[in-house]
């Protein structure tokens, strides 16, 4: 080997170490759903274009999630500097000071892009402080061919009362096929989504207009008899413990006749790859009781940076190249329109590829029904749809759940849930001084 080869082989050494060691490692916390799996899947593209930033992902099932970064963007700990959060806490913190505004990421990432009920719950005084990676709301979705064998249509905007009598129609239990899977699993951001959502269309409410708890209505009681009705008639084994990774599966599986959750489910139940029942499945908005409110949320998980990092450039960096145009042409490219991180644009739902996969139209206007500044059917003093937009939220929403999981599990009745749901929730309201 001559020398000038062998210099020029030790120069090219030494230049891949000095960039290795130049290298500058941001910690992203995030939630074990699909589309961030699929994210993991595509950083060479990421690494390709910023080969100086390394990414080192920490993925989290959601409760576990939220707990871990919301004790580390407190104590400003600075164990992440990307973390996946979601509508909930983006406007809290972002009140608070616990995050970095991104006003300043690049023009080309288009701001005016984000569709306005997403952006609106990502801002604060006029400041962003997260981008959303996915937006959602929440829909029916339905095995086609069990409703016309059961000699049923699924409307497209139904009541509860269509899905309970097609709940009943399609459950085989010895065939292990269920009418309806529906979140069981403890969490304000588990069970209580659903419910909450699925109590604002029956006319109930968390406080009235002066902070007092309402888990004493006849409105609750009825939310609450009507998801026990159906869960425990027509709903599978051991659903308290059911969230949306759990009856994702179930679906897939081809196990659940309906199943009412996130609209981003939907590239999942459709994917051949994955789902059983992929070509069999219809979506539906989430029902209503005629009272003019939908029991559908409003949601995004979003990227956002604690004001703890030390890294707060590679750390824009890498949350604007997650939540561009580009990162969604990406995906496009890789698996497919279907499987594009949906929600969070106006263009996408613009783009007429996007437009010909199946269940794009029924998740914009899902999204579009969902009013988190009038969430309920008579007046009250929080934003939110499938949450209230305060900070004891997050630990009262949890415990209240905790009640509701033990009733679906059969511990305890509907009435001692919702007598304990109020001293709950009454108890640490006062506590915390409304």
């Amino acid at each position: 080997m001559s020398n000038s080869i062998r210099a020029l082989m030790g120069a090219c050494a030494i230049g891949a170490l000095a960039t290795a060691a130049s290298a500058e490692t941001i910690t992203v916390a995030t939630v074990n759903n699909g589309d961030m799996i699929r994210m993991q899947g595509l950083m060479d593209e990421f690494n390709a274009e910023y080969p100086d930033i390394e990414v080192e992902w920490v993925t989290l099932e959601e409760n576990v999630l939220r707990q871990r970064v919301t004790q580390d963007v407190a104590a400003k700990g600075g164990q992440f500097d990307v973390m996946t959060i979601g509508t909930y806490e983006v406007p809290i913190w972002g009140a608070q000071g616990w995050l970095v505004s991104l006003n300043d990421l690049p023009e080309e990432w288009d701001a005016d892009d984000i569709l306005p009920a997403i952006r609106g719950g990502l801002t604060v005084d006029g400041e962003l402080y997260a981008a959303p990676f996915y937006g959602e709301s929440s829909m029916v979705m339905y095995r086609k061919d069990l409703m016309e064998k059961a000699g049923m249509e699924m409307p497209e905007a139904p009541t509860w009362d269509d899905i309970s009598a097609a709940a009943e129609a399609m459950t085989d239990k010895d065939n292990e096929i269920y009418g309806i899977c529906l979140r069981g699993k403890a969490g304000w951001g588990e069970n209580m989504a659903f419910l909450s959502a699925m109590a604002n269309s029956f006319g109930a409410r968390w406080f009235d207009e002066d902070w007092n708890a309402q888990f004493d209505s006849e409105a609750w009681a009825n939310t609450l008899n009507t998801y026990m009705d159906l869960m425990t008639n027509y709903g599978p084994p051991g659903a308290s413990t059911n969230g949306f990774n759990e009856n994702l599966s179930l679906f897939q599986q081809g196990k659940c006749g309906m199943w009412i959750d996130a609209t981003v489910a939907a590239s999942f139940v459709t994917n051949p790859n994955d789902s059983s029942v992929a070509d069999q499945v219809g979506f539906a908005l989430a029902p209503d009781n005629g009272l003019g409110k939908r029991g559908n949320w409003l949601w995004a998980w979003s990227l956002g940076i604690p004001a703890g990092t030390d890294s707060e450039e590679a750390a824009k960096t890498f949350v604007a190249w997650a939540t561009s145009k580009e990162y969604t042409e990406l995906v496009a490219e890789k698996e497919g329109w279907a499987n594009v991180p949906p929600g969070t644009r106006t263009s996408l739902y613009e783009n007429e590829e996007y437009q010909k996969v199946p269940f794009a139209e029924m998740t914009l206007n899902s999204i579009e029904a969902a009013d988190p500044n009038q969430p309920t059917v008579d007046p009250v003093p929080y934003t939110g749809v499938q949450f209230v937009a305060i900070p004891e939220f997050a630990g009262i929403g949890t415990q209240v759940g905790q009640e509701f999981s033990a009733a679906l599990a059969g511990q305890q009745s509907v009435e001692q849930a919702l007598e304990n749901a109020q001293a709950i929730t009454t108890d640490e309201m006062e506590a915390a001084g409304y």
